[in-house]
């Protein structure tokens, strides 16, 4: 077992998604030890339950364990819907400003610490890959990477045009606004995992790195761009003080987007889908919520639901994710 070893624990970026598997691992038999747990006081509740003359309060209690044990085979169940190829990789999700100018960076900002908030409640690691802020309110672009088991076949249910309506903060009239952001998801490639590029396809384009990093962040060219030409597919990393780390970051989220793409065209070959990878980026709303004049989320996908606008944004996803997941795998 390599966490044995003694040399394990010297090198912690090594070591961290090793550290990582085995929380889930605990998290996993946690779950499984939790239904067995409720499944073996259900049974002595009905072994001593009197059904001849029932007792209202006791009856009470069995309605209510049978319901905490059908709630968490749901949730455990809900691991069986990844079935995808990538759907147990870590993920790379990336949040862009849409219309709607100054609104749109500040709702781009506001959907991100959403995201990151489900994220952290999840357990996944998340790690800054490129953040784009706006000078006066917001941010332009984001991408972090989310790393654990199963944080692709997730967060995939969010990927598309996320719309707001709201009283506009930045609007001195009080009129009501709509602004719309993209989430964008794609999977971590292995390192083993390649997928073949002509080196003809890409731009690749280098730039001062902003934010906070200190001196060497700030007068460095170190950010890295690349452009997938044939695709329009754009990808950017600039959290490592080297070119070479963030061009290798970069690289890997190009080919999982590329592949992602393949996925969803059903395609064999990236050619195949030239000049089709805005038309997937921004398409239609697949979700929006109100904040005036009245409060609600709706995915339009799902025609799931809710009026507690609050939990939405402080990360309560899983509604909207598992009526994805179920109505993606009726349609298989």
């Amino acid at each position: 077992m390599e966490m044995a070893k003694p040399e394990f624990w010297n090198d912690q970026e090594t070591a961290q998604p090793f550290i990582l598997e085995m929380k889930q691992c605990k998290a996993d038999l946690s779950r499984v030890e939790e239904i067995v747990d409720l499944l073996e006081e259900f049974e002595m509740m009905l072994e001593f339950a009197d059904l001849e003359e029932p007792d209202a309060e006791a009856q009470l209690e069995l309605v209510q364990t049978a319901k905490a044990v059908e709630k968490a085979l749901e949730k455990l169940s809900l691991d069986t819907l990844l079935h995808g190829e990538y759907d147990h990789h870590s993920a790379i999700i990336s949040i862009h400003a849409g219309s709607g100018g100054t609104d749109a960076q500040d709702w781009a900002q506001i959907l991100l610490r959403m995201e990151l908030r489900w994220c952290e409640k999840k357990g996944y690691s998340i790690t800054e890959l490129d953040l784009q802020r706006d000078t006066e309110a917001g941010v332009k672009s984001a991408t972090y990477r989310i790393g654990g088991k199963n944080a692709y076949g997730y967060l995939k249910a969010e990927k598309g045009v996320h719309r707001l309506v709201r009283i506009s903060p930045f609007d001195s009239s009080g009129k009501r606004h709509t602004s719309f952001s993209s989430v964008d998801v794609m999977p971590e490639l292995a390192d083993d995992e390649e997928l073949a590029i002509d080196p003809k396809d890409l731009r690749v384009d280098t730039y001062r790195s902003g934010g906070a990093g200190g001196q060497h962040v700030n007068k460095t060219d170190s950010a890295i761009r690349i452009t997938h030409i044939p695709t329009g597919v754009v990808v950017q990393c600039q959290n490592e003080r080297s070119q070479i780390k963030n061009r290798a970051t970069a690289m890997k989220m190009l080919m999982g987007k590329l592949i992602e793409i393949q996925q969803q065209e059903k395609k064999e070959k990236i050619e195949d889908i030239q000049g089709n990878y805005r038309e997937i980026a921004w398409g239609n709303q697949i979700r929006s919520y109100v904040f005036h004049p009245y409060s609600m989320v709706k995915d339009h996908r799902t025609q799931t639901e809710t009026g507690n606008v609050q939990a939405v944004m402080d990360g309560d996803l899983d509604r909207f994710i598992e009526s994805y997941l179920k109505l993606h795998t009726k349609g298989k």
